[in-house]
């Protein structure tokens, strides 16, 4: 049986980790970062410092595809997590009236902070007899032959510490920053550009929690797993999480000056209660703030060259989760595409238990498959929002160049959001994009879906749905610069 060594020990590492290990495979985790405290899930996530993986301090989601994933591969995590606070949402709840559907069980969401799920997966991998899990190591470098010409094979690791450490396969799992291509080109080894499209917007967030354990909350969830909205010039999100606690999540451009206000807890709740739905989720009386407010900038996306066959491929180098394709975290979809590409993965290992080069153009095609697609969508979206906003704030907008063209046009696809107002067939289709369990290219391909959504696209716009209004531009920079005395 072969040797793994999995560098990165996050979700898409662990996930990777817990299928292999559980049919057999040897397997070793290296993580740079420590190790989580023992005791119960949810109050040791809370307790595990990790400065090496700053993004998990913020909101998070496992979509429908997520789920999915954990129920097909890994149901001792779901049940775990489900056991240590964390809930399904069903989102056909916010469906328009009509009779249940097929494939219904699959369109709800996990809510859960990320380090309760994290830990969760962690232990499992752990527990497992040919897992093991190495905390406080990184690694330096790649062992490396010749392997015909021009070509190389891996033949291990070695860490900043010195130890060799041999193995038949190295799956880079080091989340963003995407170790290998450093390795790679320390090496000796040329690496071709990664497939790259900006994201050019921040987010800022707040944890809380409930004041009233499992009370009733403070408003409906108007977006079936969330509450909020996305507006003409920001974003302001509410996801539940565990146990009570609850993440709010406002997004903006990182050039609109006014906005960096955001990150004072009195700015960042002013803004709260000006955007619809959120008001009442920040009443003092009702929830208790759990940290302060974070701010983060949002990564471009990305699509490795050294995961998709784009170059002549090292023999036995494969790559997971962040480490092959990072999108857009605005969109909730990097979590549960990296569950999924890691679960898949294992099962491409298994069918080539011998990494020669079936196994480099397996995993190849398996990237073009399931991640190229989300790629070019985040890469469109992305800029359709950059676009959106800075237009509304008085912002230049800057030419789309190079970018890849959407699945869907425009017009079909805002046509197709008009109709799932009240047409549950394009509900259902929509929101099986939205969370990742379809491309838009598939469901558009459904005769009837794509139909219906042309009957809307061709008849007279509609009036403009009542409800809550949000914040103009001009009235949030003001309601920031009061809290700030200005």
């Amino acid at each position: 049986m072969a040797t793994t060594v999995i560098v990165g020990g996050g979700p898409a590492g662990l996930a990777l980790a817990l299928a292999l290990g559980g049919r057999g495979h040897r397997v070793r985790v290296l993580e740079r970062g420590e190790p989580p405290p023992d005791g119960p899930a949810a109050k040791s996530a809370e307790l595990w410092r990790r400065p090496t993986v700053p993004q998990a301090l913020h909101d998070h989601i496992l979509n429908a595809l997520g789920v999915r994933m954990l129920r097909h591969h890994a149901p001792e995590v779901l049940d775990a997590v489900l056991a240590e606070g964390a809930r399904l949402l069903d989102l056909t709840t916010a469906a328009p009236a009509g009779p249940a559907a097929p494939g219904d069980d699959d369109l709800v969401t996990l809510v859960c902070r990320r380090p309760v799920l994290d830990l969760v997966l962690h232990r499992a991998a752990e527990a497992l007899p040919e897992v093991t899990v190495s905390h406080r190591t990184t690694v330096a470098g790649l062992l490396l032959e010749a392997s015909g010409p021009s070509g190389h094979r891996v033949r291990g690791v070695v860490t900043a510490d010195g130890e060799r450490i041999p193995a038949d396969v190295v799956v880079d799992a080091s989340g963003r920053r995407s170790a290998s291509r450093s390795w790679l080109t320390a090496a000796g080894v040329e690496v071709p550009d990664d497939l790259t499209g900006p994201s050019q917007l921040r987010a800022f967030g707040r944890f809380y929690r409930l004041r009233d354990p499992g009370g009733p909350r403070p408003g409906p969830l108007n977006r079936g797993n969330a509450a909020g909205g996305i507006w003409d010039h920001y974003s302001a999100v509410l996801h539940p999480a565990d146990n009570d606690v609850f993440a709010i999540t406002l997004g903006t451009l990182p050039g609109d000056r006014a906005t960096t206000a955001l990150r004072t807890p009195g700015a960042f709740t002013a803004a709260c209660r000006l955007s619809p739905h959120l008001a009442a989720w920040v009443d003092e009386d009702v929830v208790e703030p759990l940290g302060p407010v974070r701010v983060i900038g949002m990564p471009p996306n990305i699509l490795r060259s050294t995961a998709t066959g784009r170059r002549r491929p090292v023999t036995g180098l494969l790559h997971t989760g962040d480490a092959a394709c990072v999108t857009d975290p605005m969109f909730g979809r990097g979590m549960s595409l990296a569950l999924a590409h890691a679960f898949l993965l294992a099962d491409v290992i298994r069918e080539h238990p011998v990494a020669e080069g079936e196994l480099s153009r397996a995993a190849a095609d398996l990237a073009e498959e399931l991640l190229r697609p989300w790629y070019d969508q985040a890469v469109h979206d992305s800029w359709s929002r950059i676009e959106r906003w800075r237009s509304a704030t008085g912002a230049p907008v800057p030419a789309r160049t190079g970018h890849p063209a959407p699945a869907v046009p425009r017009r079909l696809w805002a046509a197709a959001l008009t109709a799932a107002a009240t047409d549950p067939v394009v509900w259902r289709g929509v929101v099986r994009v939205q969370t990742s369990l379809s491309t838009p290219a598939e469901i558009f391909a459904d005769e009837d879906f794509l139909a219906r959504v042309r009957a809307v696209a061709e008849a007279p716009a509609p009036p403009a749905p009542s409800g809550p209004r949000p914040p103009t531009h001009a009235e949030l920079r003001h309601a920031i610069a009061a809290q700030e005395g200005g």
